[in-house]
């Protein structure tokens, strides 16, 4: 089975939300910084998480030519960030940053892969 996206505009602009966070994690700003200190990721290890937005964002636009790419990339976002609801639950960081950011994120990947893939599935 091969799967191909229904409409390739939510991996675009998944993609391109992806691209820019991981630009702006390149020299965090205050509320990024906030966040990854809020959940006790080592600043250390803060550059992995530019890397896997941005293979992550291209992973999304090469699966709306190549298929199956996209939604395992996709599948891949909507984990990432699940994972990044759990850190940030476990650390009791529920500021802004948690409901805005993350789960903002968790919901837009969710949407993307609902509209794109559900109807393919």
């Amino acid at each position: 089975m091969t799967v191909n996206p229904g409409p390739w505009w939510p991996q675009a602009v998944l993609a391109g939300v992806l691209a820019v966070d991981a630009v702006m994690s390149i020299r965090p700003p205050a509320f990024i910084r906030a966040c990854l200190n809020g959940v006790e990721f080592p600043e250390d290890w803060w550059w992995t998480l530019v890397v896997i937005k941005f293979l992550a964002a291209a992973g999304l636009i090469t699966g709306i030519y190549v298929a199956g790419i996209g939604v395992a990339a996709n599948a891949g976002v909507v984990c990432y960030f699940l994972a990044a609801a759990f850190a940030h639950i476990r650390a009791r960081f529920l500021k802004s940053e948690f409901w805005l950011n993350c789960l903002g994120f968790l919901a837009l990947s969710a949407f993307a892969l609902t509209v794109s893939y559900a109807p393919g599935l």
